[in-house]
């Protein structure tokens, strides 16, 4: 069996010092929170590490469904569920500021003849008929 590699081409590896259980709390209306709870490589608890809860829910938008996700700075469950609203709007403002960013890129982009030709065929007028990308 060849060796699975990572994106840097590191040997593929699980970090046994950094391992977490996963639990799922929801209402069945607006979202769920997710519990990673520290534990030790034998599975048992590791109390030298807080939990992290993070808050996932999904939008409307005029696009359709989006899925919202972002960690709630608690101590406990019955804090995470309080705080569960503050998540989320914290985590959408992040994603609106990285849409706004994205856009501002995109303006400073110099669109040359060619590109204005290709229009959205992606062949310019009477061109070779090979696809540009």
């Amino acid at each position: 069996m060849a060796d699975v590699k990572t994106p840097n081409g590191d040997k593929l590896k699980m970090d046994s010092a950094n391992l977490f259980r996963e639990e799922t709390f929801t209402d069945l209306k607006t979202g769920t929170i997710t519990k990673l709870t520290p534990v030790r490589a034998d599975g048992a608890d590791d109390p030298s590490k807080p939990a992290i809860f993070v808050a996932k829910t999904q939008v409307y938008t005029q696009m359709g469904l989006i899925p919202i996700e972002g960690e709630i700075e608690a101590k406990n469950l019955a804090e995470a569920v309080e705080k569960f609203p503050e998540a989320v709007e914290a985590a959408l403002a992040e994603l609106a500021e990285r849409i706004e960013q994205r856009q501002r890129e995109a303006s400073r982009q110099i669109v040359t003849p060619d590109q204005l030709m290709r229009g959205g065929g992606g062949m310019p007028p009477g061109g070779s008929g090979k696809l540009i990308i």
